[in-house]
């Protein structure tokens, strides 16, 4: 994390960056397809809305629960920014920053969690962007934190087919001069070609 923006102002900021392109989304976009293979612009956002749904229940002390169903609905932007609020509100909580979460993999730390949000957030911005034709030279900050996250936590373990349960898969090879938010996808097991 930087030394002038604290850990949630860096999440409030991927929050805000994802909901951004969620809004620019235009109609007859839905069916389009992304570089998360399996899913379709609204099947994206879906999950994005789910993740930040979950995330909050985990960070207020719960259990991940997917239900597997729409939680966006016709209002997307609406769906998204009430599931940032949750998050932000869990993080807010007193002592949310100093707690552990126990997740599939083991206890994290909160200082881990809250890079996971901020990479995972960067990623599916970049998804979006890439799947709707919009800007993907998204805020450098966020990317090269989100960057790092991966580098230091996406182990080969975690990576594999989706036919296989993964949704992670493996990284894919770009030039070092490739742009950032370009790396991250990489990384992220997305090719940015």
């Amino acid at each position: 994390m930087t030394q002038t923006d604290s850990p949630l102002d860096l999440l409030s900021r991927a929050l805000d960056q994802t909901g951004a392109l969620i809004a620019q989304i235009r109609p007859g976009q839905e069916t389009l397809p992304t570089p998360c293979r399996s899913w379709d612009v609204r099947a994206l956002v879906n999950h994005v809305v789910d993740e930040m749904h979950q995330f909050a229940k985990v960070t207020a002390g719960g259990e991940r629960r997917h239900l597997g169903v729409d939680v966006i609905g016709e209002d997307w932007s609406g769906a998204y920014r009430e599931a940032a609020q949750a998050l932000l509100a869990a993080w807010r909580q007193s002592g949310a920053l100093e707690q552990t979460q126990r997740l599939s993999i083991g206890e994290v730390d909160a200082g881990w969690a809250v890079g996971q949000h901020i990479t995972e957030l960067s990623v599916h911005a970049w998804d979006i962007a890439k799947a709707t034709g919009q800007p993907t030279d998204l805020d450098p900050e966020l990317g090269q934190l989100a960057l790092d996250w991966a580098g230091n936590n996406l182990k080969p373990e975690f990576r594999g087919d989706e036919a296989d349960g993964y949704q992670i898969g493996p990284e894919v090879k770009v030039s070092d001069d490739a742009p950032l938010y370009d790396r991250l996808a990489a990384i992220g097991g997305r090719d940015p070609n």
